[in-house]
This record gives structure tokens, C-alpha cells and sequence, in this order.
């Protein structure tokens, strides 16, 4: 581990920091043998954030598996989460194979389906290995972190990115750009930015990996529909757009400890239909491809 925490207000005071909000999220209520009951931390949003929901659905599956490690995921969102209320996981144990086991995961609240996700579980076995280099970026403890970003930068961010970036938040994010938060502009729809939790979490791999592979599911959903707003100038913070993820893939090419940066490589080959589609790579510090993604979000103009 490279680079002290930044000191938040709430870890100060002896209150759970957002990083132990978000463990204490994942960490399922077991209701039946595949039923499971999850809930959001009150950090007043209006809907609940779209890696939460494939971070709990995701650990509800692991809790119906033993000895594979999570491979791939295809989720829909279909109705905002409601905050307010716990979201209910039923699992179907799909099959289990010599080398796979497939779930099927669906997320209730209000007596209606919100979410429904299809994953894969492989066990660990030797194969060919290859991957793409990871892009040439700055290293993360040579870009300002969000301490420096609240003191040097907030007040030349307009609003309601200002108040983004006065959160705590359970990962920390280091865009390689910071002006896109700044003064957007139109550019090509690429975006670069380290990720890593704001603490430590449990660092076994054997006993932790799925608790590190939900964090690391959430923390894929942090920017990836805005690279779709690149070219246009805009952000995901622009009041006069509607948006929304419509669905989530996440593929995990290797197992691994959500325990030091990570580089987020997202682009936007295409927006259409009031459709924008990403893609992402996330890379370890040292170089290695641990995870791909792929996301269509809605964006939508709506008025100012």
C-alpha cells in the first residue's frame, strides 16, 4: 500500500467511514437458503447507486458457491432502487458444473423485480495467458487526491459537482484529467482515473476474495456512463439530462485484493437513440488486465 488515507470528518469522530458503510452494505442478511436481504446507507441520494445493487446481487451469489471465484456478470436494470427500503436477493443455483457453477440473481422491492443478473463462477485452472499493455498515465500519487481537490480546486467546480466531490465516498477516485470536473469540455470520449477503497479491507484472499470482487463491481460503475459524455461537453452532473444504467457486464480475468490503486480505462464508441455504450479495463499498478466492463446507459435531454 503507496500514499497515507486522506482524514475524513466521519472517521474522526469514531462513526463507520464510507468504506465501512459500504462492507457493512455488502454484508448480506440471509433470510433463506437463497434469499438474502440487503440495504443502502443513508447517504441521502434519491435512488439507489447502480454498483451497490450488482455489488449485493453479486454477493448473494457467492454466498451459493464454494471454491470458484466470480468470472463474469450480465445485469438489467429495470426500476430505480428506493433507498428507503431493503432490496430482497433471490438467487437460483442455475447449475453446477465440473468447472462452472451459473446463478441467476433477482433483486424485489415494492413486490416488483428492479434488477435481475446472470453470473458465472470457474474454479482456478491453467491456461494460455495474454492481455493488452496498460495505457502510459501518470502515476496516481503524482495527481492531486481529493484532500487537495477540497482545498486547491472546489471552488473553481460549478454546482452540483462541488458537492459531489464534498462527499465521502467508500473509493477514492483520481481522474488523470481533473479539468473535466472543472470546465468540461468536448474532447474524445476516452477517460482515465485511478481507483482504490478510502481504508484497508480484509486482505485474504482465500477467505475475502468475494468481498473484494463485490467492492471492485461497485466501484466499476464509478464514471464509466460518463465517458459517453465526453464529446459532448457534458457530465453526468448536467441537470438538463436524464440518466440512467440500463445494464452492467463485468468480466474478472484473474482473481485479486481491491487493496492498492487500480487504472480505469473507459471509452464510448458509440451514443445513439438517447443510448450512450462504454466499455472499460482495469488494470493493477503494476500493469496486470484484472477486469473488462461494458455498459448502454440512458441519456436522455430533458430541459433546463
Amino acid at each position: 500500500m503507496t500514499a497515507d488515507r486522506d482524514n475524513h470528518p466521519a472517521q474522526q469522530h469514531n462513526k463507520p467511514s464510507a468504506l465501512g458503510r459500504l462492507v457493512e452494505t455488502l454484508e448480506l442478511e440471509r433470510l433463506e437458503i437463497n434469499l438474502f436481504r440487503g440495504r443502502s446507507p443513508d447517504d441521502g441520494w434519491q435512488r439507489v447507486f447502480g454498483g451497490q445493487v450488482v455489488g449485493q446481487a453479486l454477493r448473494a451469489a457467492t454466498h451459493t458457491v464454494e471454491g470458484r471465484f466470480a468470472h463474469s456478470l450480465h445485469a438489467y436494470f429495470m426500476r430505480p432502487g428506493d433507498p428507503k427500503i431493503p432490496i430482497i436477493y433471490e438467487v437460483e443455483r442455475t447449475r453446477n458444473g465440473r468447472s462452472f457453477s451459473t446463478r441467476r440473481v433477482v433483486a424485489i422491492q415494492h413486490g416488483k423485480v428492479i434488477f435481475t443478473m446472470g453470473c458465472s463462477f470457474h474454479m482456478d485452472e491453467p491456461g494460455l495467458s495474454h492481455q493488452m499493455d496498460m495505457p502510459d498515465v501518470p502515476d496516481p500519487d503524482d495527481l492531486p487526491g481529493e484532500k487537495e481537490v477540497r482545498n486547491r480546486l472546489l471552488d473553481k467546480m460549478p454546482e452540483p459537482i462541488r458537492s459531489y466531490w464534498k462527499k465521502e465516498r467508500p473509493v477514492e477516485v483520481r481522474p488523470v484529467d481533473i479539468n473535466r470536473y472543472i470546465a468540461p469540455d468536448r474532447d474524445s470520449p476516452v477517460q482515465y482515473a485511478w481507483l482504490r477503497p478510502t481504508g484497508n479491507l480484509p486482505g485474504d484472499i482465500e477467505k475475502d476474495l468475494d468481498l473484494h470482487q463485490c467492492a471492485i463491481a461497485f466501484a466499476t460503475d464509478i464514471s464509466l456512463l460518463d465517458t459517453a459524455l465526453v464529446p459532448h461537453g457534458r457530465t453526468i452532473f448536467d441537470p438538463r439530462l436524464a440518466l440512467a444504467s440500463i445494464d452492467h457486464a463485468l468480466w474478472f480475468h484473474k482473481p485479486v485484493l481491491f487493496d492498492d490503486w487500480m487504472l480505469y480505462c473507459t471509452d464510448s464508441p458509440v451514443a445513439s437513440g438517447a443510448r450512450g455504450f462504454t466499455r472499460g479495463t482495469l488494470f493493477t499498478r503494476k500493469g496486470e488486465l484484472i477486469a473488462s466492463t461494458a455498459q448502454e446507459g440512458l441519456i436522455r435531454e430533458v430541459g433546463s
